[in-house]
């Protein structure tokens, strides 16, 4: 029986992106895709009515890969990878492009149905959430049964969910027995169960701590368990060697966060090529107005106006530039966000190629807070007037 008095769920959706897109396309269930392609990869609808695919042989850019179904994954094809490697691996993989609005709807729908149990739920991005079931009546296993039931007919998706003693343990755990998987955690299943995971698992320990744990010789968790305190204190320090020893036995204190406050919202793109700011403006003041309206529908989305606008700026070389503008009165108005950071823009060098393009509102406040509000509309003025550069 796990805790009584604590019961902490992580749930997580099955390949969140590329599961959308089967309902999408159910003649591609059980065959290696990738999502990630540009307007490229839309399918081509033929004369019978049936479609083709791009295959991610034919891709040339340097995007990188959103997600991939496990057919996919089974060649060694994962998230964040490059596209250009992906298609070394896996050339006769689907390639689809990405569709966030259709994301973001059955990210909603999910949520909805498993709200209908608790409304003790931690959002956590997209595709995963925390849920506490301490107070939620039957057995662990019942009541995550009946959650991943609820999703299923709200979406026709597949989620993995793991019920816990804590956070910790719950996000672990969701991953055991992906997909589709349903997980329990005790505190005793611990050195059974996460000791022998490798140390990169545990959410905190990033590529870089776990190549200096490697170096010291600790690749598990259950090696993490068992070293010397004063050995890792020498290369870690006092306080993050004390969250290892913890994090290693599996306690984990963190309440399940039902609301929070973002510091910021944003939205940037990698172009598949880089693009000059003079012979390429047309495409960048496209792409630029485009990130500034979909700021601006978050915001309103989530309820929030903001006074502080910024862009980022990374050039061909990898250099990266930011830069912050603040407004008088706090805004979620798409024109004004476009005009502040046309403003911002103006204030970088234009003499190079760029290669990602971001644009960003902090110093947020609830939109009941704010008052006074004006829309402006759109300038016809193109954001990249300003280059000048050859």
């Amino acid at each position: 029986m796990l805790s009584a008095t604590r019961r902490i769920a992580h749930l997580d959706m099955d390949a969140f992106y590329a599961s959308v897109e089967l309902l999408r396309y159910p003649e591609l269930r059980g065959q290696p895709v990738v999502i990630g392609g540009g307007r490229n990869a839309v399918p081509e609808v033929l004369a019978d009515g049936s479609r083709r695919f791009a295959r991610l042989r034919d891709y040339v850019g340097r995007g990188v890969v959103t997600t991939s179904t496990y057919e996919a994954r089974a060649f060694g094809v994962f998230s964040a990878m490059g596209m250009m490697k992906a298609a070394q691996l896996a050339p006769d993989a689907i390639l689809l492009p990405t569709d966030f609005e259709a994301y973001r709807h059955y990210s909603r729908l999910f949520k909805a149905a498993v709200a209908r149990f608790t409304d003790q739920i931690e959002d956590r991005g997209i595709d995963e959430i925390y849920i506490d079931l301490s107070a939620v009546q039957g057995e662990a296993a019942e009541v995550a049964g009946r959650i991943k039931q609820a999703v299923r007919e709200a979406t026709g998706l597949s989620c993995s969910i793991c019920v816990a003693p804590n956070k910790l343990l719950a996000k672990i755990g969701s991953e055991l027995d992906k997909p589709d998987g349903l997980t329990l955690l005790r505190m005793e299943d611990v050195p059974l169960r996460i000791w022998p995971l490798p140390v990169r698992k545990v959410n905190g320990i990033g590529p870089k701590a776990s190549e200096k744990l490697a170096a010291l010789g600790i690749g598990t968790v259950g090696e993490l368990a068992r070293a010397d305190l004063g050995l890792l204190q020498e290369h870690f320090g006092r306080s993050y060697t004390a969250w290892l020893a913890q994090t290693a036995q599996g306690f984990d204190e963190r309440a399940v966060v039902v609301s929070s406050e973002p510091k910021s919202i944003s939205r940037e793109t990698t172009f598949e090529r880089d693009l000059h700011p003079r012979r390429d403006r047309p495409l960048l003041s496209e792409a630029f107005t485009g990130l500034c309206l979909r700021v601006a529908d978050d915001l309103r989305r989530k309820g929030y106006v903001g006074r502080t606008i910024g862009i980022k700026l990374r050039y061909d070389d990898f250099r990266t530039v930011t830069r912050d503008l603040t407004l008088p009165e706090p805004s979620a108005d798409g024109a004004a966000i476009r005009r502040a950071a046309t403003e911002c823009l103006r204030r970088v060098p234009l003499d190079r190629k760029l290669r990602l393009l971001g644009v960003r509102v902090s110093a947020l406040l609830p939109v009941e807070e704010a008052a006074g509000l004006a829309a402006l509309p759109i300038q016809a003025e193109l954001p990249f007037d300003a280059a000048d550069g050859g």
